[in-house]
């Protein structure tokens, strides 16, 4: 589940300066904000395998986003809905 970093409120985004030109406007479920989300693997330890960094705009389900993520990875994999996709399917099916 991608966890979403909030730079500015929605009200003071068109004052935003600092990250004007990569940071965006995205949903989440806990409503609209500004900034960027951050996609994390871990593995069972909670040691972090792999991590994206996309501006709030970019789908959780998007395939260049997952198959970035998934590339390198085997064995047993978990994930919310957010991510359920073909892409998604196809992985699990590979092994």
């Amino acid at each position: 589940m991608p966890k979403r970093y909030l730079f500015v409120d929605m009200l003071r985004a068109k004052q935003h300066k600092v990250f004007a030109q990569t940071a965006s406007k995205g949903k989440s479920s806990m409503g609209w904000f500004f900034g960027f989300k951050l996609h994390l693997i871990v593995n069972h330890k909670g040691q972090i395998v792999d991590f994206a960094l996309t501006t709030g705009q970019v789908a959780d389900n998007s395939k260049d986003l997952l198959n970035k993520l998934l590339e390198k990875i085997s064995g047993t994999l978990f994930g919310d809905k957010g991510y359920l996709t073909t892409l998604w399917n196809n992985f699990l099916k590979k092994d």
